[in-house]
């Protein structure tokens, strides 16, 4: 019987193990890099921008056209403001980890076009300030 316990929490262990290689995985092949997504941006249609920082950090400068979701209320709030879940979104925050969460998130729920921009500290492009 203790044998059977011990193979049945290996077997358990390497199973958790072999489901977060598979997610980490995914979550680095779907970062994109500032410049990838400034030509996107430019060209294609629908493109949802989103800034997961607190709504303090995104008043004091954000990403033209970008939209506030801070990750604390994402969970909550991704359905209703953003009911389109295949429709492709860039989160992004100030250094990176929390458009990662974002990001996990949002598959989670279903959504099948998401890419982490990573940390606005790294768009070299032009920021704005204020509501919108």
């Amino acid at each position: 019987m203790d044998q059977a316990i011990v193979i049945g929490s290996l077997s358990v262990g390497l199973l958790i193990l072999a489901v977060y290689i598979k997610n980490r995985g995914n979550i680095s092949q779907l970062r994109i890099d500032p410049q990838e997504a400034k030509r996107r941006l430019d060209k294609e249609k629908g493109i949802v921008l989103l800034d997961v920082r607190s709504q303090e950090e995104y008043i004091d400068s954000h990403i033209p056209k970008s939209i506030s979701i801070p990750l604390s209320v994402l969970r909550q709030e991704a359905s209703e403001r953003l009911p389109d879940k295949q429709t492709t979104i860039f989160a992004y925050c100030r250094s990176g980890n929390r458009s990662r969460a974002a990001v996990k998130i949002l598959l989670k729920q279903g959504y099948n076009n998401v890419f982490d921009l990573g940390g606005i500290v790294r768009w070299p492009f032009r920021t704005v300030s204020g509501n919108k």
